[in-house]
Formats: C-alpha cells, structure tokens, sequence
C-alpha cells in the first residue's frame, strides 16, 4: 500500500516508546527523522516533509497529553492527526446525478479507473455510464467496453471516429438517462500541447461537475509539474486525485505532492485489475490502517458487499441460518467464498484493529499466499465429498479421508485440516447463538479496543477517529 514502509518504520519507532512514563526531545527527534527519511523515501515533497515533521514536533515538546494517556499514545495520536492532515480530506463526491472527467497521462490507469468507478457508483444504487473518447490509443475502445461490460455499466464510445470532442458530445446525450457519466479522455506519454488542447475542448464540451486526475502510485516528483499543467488546462481545475496501482512497489508521494499542488483531495484508491479492486479514499481509516490500527468501516464495506453477492448467487443459502442451526462444511464453503469476494487476505486483515500493522511485519511475505493457497485446496476436497460428509462431517473417518484424498489429489493431510478448521468455526458459532444484543455489542467494543483495557491505541479502529473524538 502506498507509504507502507513509512507505517512499518514508525510502528517499529513507537514500539521503542512502550512503558516510558516521559519521552524526551531525543525521542522525538528520533521519530521525527523516521517520518523524514520514510516520507523522502516516497517521493513526498520536501516542503511537506517539512512542514509535517515541524508540527509533530512542536505539538510533541508543548502540548500536555491528557491525563491517563501513555506518552507513546499521545505520541502516536499527534502522528495520527498530523498524518490525516498531510493527505487532506476526501474528494466530495454526492451521491446523485453529475458528470465526472478524468484526466491523465497514458498508462495512468484512466480507462480502468473510469469502469472502477461506475461500477463503485453502480453498488451504491445510481446508475452510471462510461464515456470512451480516447482516439489516439490503439486498443482504447475495446478495452473500455470489455471493462465496462465487466462492471456490468452502461458504455458509449465510436471506435471508427477520430473526433474526441464529438465522441464527447455524442455520449452524453446518448447516456442521458445515466445517473452518473463518467467522461474518460486520451492520455499522451508526456504533456504536448496536443494533449492539453484536446482536454480543454473537451472539458468546454463536457462542462463535467467534477475533474478528477488519475495519478500511477508510481510516479516521482514529476508528479507536481503533471498536476500543475492539467490544473491549468481544465477550467475548473482539478478537484479530485485517483492513485492507482497500489498493489504493487509503488512508493505514491509523488501522488500526495500533486494534491497540494492543486489544491484538490485525493477521491479513490486502486489496487489490482478487477473493477471491484477500487475503495473511497477516507483520510482516518487510511492513515488508521498505515498506523497498524485497522479500519472498521472499510472492513464492513467489504464483508457487507461479499455476503450480498454470495447470497445473490445462491438464493437457498442464508448467512443467518448459520446463527440458528447446524454450521455445515457447505456453510464453511459459503463463508470462504465471501472471504474471496473481499480481495487479498493482506488488504482485508490490514483492516482488522490488532491484526493489521505490526502483526503483519512480522509475517513472512508469502504467508498470505499459503494461507490462500490452502482456502483453494479446501475447496477441491470438499469438490470430492459426498452430501452426506457435507452436511455431516462427523462422519468422515479414515477410510473416507483415503478416498477424498485420491480423489481430490490432496494429502490426507489437508483433509484434516479442512475438518479441524470447520470444528475450530462451529465451536465459535456456537458462543455467538443465544447472545444478546448486549453481549454482541460488548464483544465488538472488545475487539475495537474499546474495552477491557490494556489495548492501548493499537488495538483501534474504525470509520472515523480511531481515538475515539
């Protein structure tokens, strides 16, 4: 994720602060060069870099922490706040009819993005569509269909025109009926004048609610002179940031430093190729989940969205039947399924309070690929199960394992895994069935950090100020 290192690096700085009553300006001094080194590391401008580690400093040394706050808790709320503050707030981006241009240079990930988006807006209940007016990239217009037919959006596009700004014109009165359009231009592989010119025609044409540039979390410093002269191209400016490609080593300040320079916010996040590989930017639970304090609202998105999509496939199957009755492996199979609708298990237990973070440091780097690896595994034997063993897995003994096994072409080995991991589930359950309201909540309130003490800051998360303000 974007200025990882940077949330590795200071966990690791604060971890030295744990069970010091005071900390010194050496302390400070200590973290501050941390935050510089890792910001420097990222691209991030030096102006920023700066300015950020000056007020964590000065907040540090004169502020007084409120009483029964840790030093390294206090320390690690003004990191916090300071950090939310650096990459702003998110773009505003309503809920209801607009017209959205992006803007890019090619290979940015404009086209993806625009079929990210739509189908984004598509799962909050508008109806979106997707305009393709990228004449000069070979290959732009069936790209853009096949995306779009991916997010399951209305597409408009001319792939025998040479005219952009008609294209333009033409999709959206042909989308009129859209909720959302979102209008995607041609990219260049520098900033030529041709390009610039095209983008105001269009933007003249367009006339969109909303300019948002598309920004690869690989860019350098290069990044403030790009956003400055797409600034200046669109009449409005630009209002919005999308960085994409975080999936990969990209080290995305170049990415923070084009926001100041426009004066914008940053709108989304990408990762991977999947349309559903994109979240809404939110400052607390990005800087909250860097801090190794998870983000709560962005995990409920998920989970919400994967049991939707898993129900809507199998109308028999209800998540809450498994509450009431018997947790079969066909429950367990339903359960990982959704598991996989949520994206990488790195992304999804980096938004976990107390397993994101710190945990994950200290984890091999294909730790979640075995543990993935072995979800895949779990599935082809239970592919070679009777409906018997399914519903009942009691009943699944030694000879049974044997042929599983060769019929599933895993050790018998995995059989047991996947039969111990189904008990370890059905034991959890059951603590769940018969609980009230009130334990429920107290049981969340736990795993938030919000009680039983002891957790400190890092056992926090959550949609809005993990701190609790």
């Amino acid at each position: 994720m974007v200025l990882d290192d940077l949330g590795s690096s200071l966990r690791g700085t604060l971890d030295n602060l744990r069970g010091k009553s005071r900390i010194s300006e050496e302390d400070i001094q200590d973290i501050v060069k941390e935050i510089q080194r890792s910001l420097l590391q990222a691209d991030v401008d030096v102006s920023l870099v700066q300015e950020l580690s000056d007020n964590i400093k000065t907040r540090a040394l004169e502020e007084e922490p409120p009483g029964g706050t840790s030093p390294r808790d206090w320390v690690l709320r003004i990191v916090y706040e300071e950090l939310v503050d650096l990459v702003g707030e998110s773009t505003e981006l309503p809920l209801e009819e607009q017209t959205i241009m992006l803007a890019g240079l090619q290979g940015s990930g404009k086209t993806t993005t625009a079929a990210k988006m739509a189908w984004w807006f598509s799962k909050k209940g508008l109806r979106p569509a997707v305009i393709q007016t990228d004449t000069f990239r070979p290959g732009a217009y069936d790209q853009a269909k096949q995306m779009a037919e991916r997010a399951e959006v209305e597409f408009y596009g001319e792939p025998d025109s040479d005219d952009p700004v008609q294209i333009a014109r033409d999709g959206l009165e042909a989308t009129a009926d859209a909720d959302v359009q979102i209008v995607d231009t041609a990219g260049r592989h520098a900033l030529e004048d041709d390009l610039i010119e095209e983008l105001e025609q269009i933007d003249r044409t367009v006339e969109p609610d909303h300019s948002l540039l598309v920004l690869d979390a690989a860019i350098g410093q290069g990044a403030k002179d790009q956003a400055q002269k797409f600034d200046e191209a669109i009449a409005e400016g630009v209002d919005g940031v999308v960085i994409t490609k975080l999936d990969g080593t990209a080290k995305g300040g170049g990415a923070l430093a084009a926001v100041n320079e426009t004066d914008s916010t940053i709108a989304f996040l990408g990762a991977g190729e999947t349309v559903k590989d994109i979240e809404r930017f939110e400052p607390s639970g990005f800087i909250s989940r860097l801090l190794g304090m998870g983000d709560l609202k962005q995990l409920t998105e998920r989970v919400e969205r994967a049991m939707e999509e898993t129900g809507a496939e199998d109308e028999d199957w209800d998540p809450e039947d498994m509450l009431e009755g018997q947790f079969t492996l066909k429950d367990m199979r339903k359960q990982m399924e959704t598991m996989n609708k949520m994206g990488p298990l790195d992304q999804v237990m980096d938004m976990i309070p107390g397993l994101g973070g710190g945990l994950m440091d200290q984890l091999p780097d294909d730790a979640m690929d075995v543990t993935q690896e072995r979800m895949r595994d779990f599935e082809v034997v239970m592919d070679s199960m009777t409906e018997e063993e399914l519903e009942n897995p009691r009943v699944v003994g030694q000879s049974r394992t044997e042929r599983i096994a060769k019929g599933s072409g895993k050790p018998e080995e995995r059989i047991r895994e996947l039969l111990q991991q189904h008990k370890q589930m059905e034991q959890m359950l059951k603590q769940f069935q018969g609980m009230g309201d009130g334990d429920m909540e107290r049981m969340m309130q736990q795993m938030q950090g919000g009680g039983g003490g002891g957790g400190g800051m890092g056992g926090m998360g959550g949609g809005g100020n993990p701190f609790g303000d």
